[in-house]
């Protein structure tokens, strides 16, 4: 398998390598009120005076999307990207989010763009239900170019521990079902910028423009995933960022169990079948490094899959859970047919 990400910048497998030395390097201690997290998407810490419920936190940033804002000056959605991106990493609990603070770090400081940033963050916070409490702006000169800025989020939530998923209920024979993606949300940039230069940004791509694809917005997921789980029992759930679903979903699964997702069952959005067609992606390296049209998954029983269809029309089936013996893959992508 070529690895086109790791030659335009990102080393995946660097990543989670630095994932496991910071485990070796934080084991020796924790906090007592401390909790295991759940598939690595965000942390919990047992409520201060209430043992039955846990704060749950998440930090991430917009990746080099920013970039393409910057270059085509367009600075209103990247902060909402941030928010959404970090509520959906701590969705995966089940947690209601509850504040959030934003880091700004510019080469220059410039009011106005930095105003678009925040308005963003502001927008996606309201709509999330979500108190934007403060954060800080940073002017850091010989870090970054005076036109380049960098954006990263905390969030905090909250959920009673008897409502979260447990993995360990997830059985073969249970249904995955998928929400869709609308285009890279917030990783693969790097890639992408690798394959689609500056100056095509703003030609036609279908009914849009290569700039205003890159840009496809990052979704929360918060409200159908409330509306789902209000009809159905969900076991598992996983957010589709860095490393796609070969990586995401297995954080969030039984050792016994492995997921099998039939591509035929959802729509792949065009940007992403034109990167994959430029980068000559091979096809575990494409669902390891992009959505690829799923931007979350939730796992149910059969008998619940009507009904969570039927609660969210936008949902789909997009595989199942079977047995897994050691040794074997924990997520398997089958392909579409020819």
């Amino acid at each position: 398998m070529t690895d086109a990400y790791a030659r335009a910048g990102v080393d995946i497998d660097a990543g989670n390598l630095a994932v496991q030395r910071y485990r070796e390097v934080t084991g020796a201690w924790t906090h007592p009120d401390q909790l295991g997290s759940l598939g690595g998407f965000s942390g919990l810490f047992r409520l201060p005076g209430d043992p039955s419920r846990a704060l749950v936190g998440s930090t991430d940033g917009v990746g080099t999307k920013i970039l393409v804002a910057a270059a085509l000056q367009r600075y209103d959605s990247v902060g909402a990207d941030l928010v959404n991106h970090c509520v959906n990493d701590i969705l995966v609990t089940g947690a209601d989010p509850l504040f959030f603070l934003d880091y700004l770090a510019v080469g220059k400081l410039d009011p106005q763009v930095a105003a678009q940033i925040v308005a963003g963050v502001h927008r996606a916070c309201r709509e999330n239900t979500c108190a934007l409490l403060g954060g800080e702006t940073a002017e850091m000169p010989g870090v970054y170019r005076a036109d380049h800025f960098d954006l990263a989020g905390t969030i905090v939530g909250i959920v009673a521990l008897d409502a979260m998923p447990d993995p360990n209920d997830v059985e073969p024979g249970d249904a995955i079902i998928g929400l869709p993606a609308v285009g890279l949300h917030t990783n693969g940039y790097t890639l992408a910028r690798a394959v689609i230069a500056e100056t095509e940004y703003g030609e036609a791509f279908g009914a849009t423009t290569y700039g205003d694809a890159l840009l496809a917005p990052h979704p929360s997921y918060l409200a159908a995933v409330r509306t789902i789980r209000a009809v159905a029992h969900v076991k598992s759930m996983a957010h589709i960022t860095g490393g796609g679903l070969l990586d995401n979903v297995p954080r969030t699964l039984p050792d016994h169990a492995a997921a099998v997702f039939e591509s035929s069952r959802w729509d792949e959005p065009p940007l992403m079948t034109e990167i994959v067609a430029r980068a000559a992606l091979g096809f575990d390296e494409r669902y390891r490094t992009f959505n690829m049209g799923v931007g979350y998954t939730l796992i149910v029983a059969v008998t619940d899959v009507e009904r969570a269809l039927a609660a969210v029309p936008s949902a789909r089936v997009v595989g199942f859970v079977q047995p897994r013996r050691d040794g074997e893959p924990r997520v398997i992508v089958r392909p579409r047919r020819a």
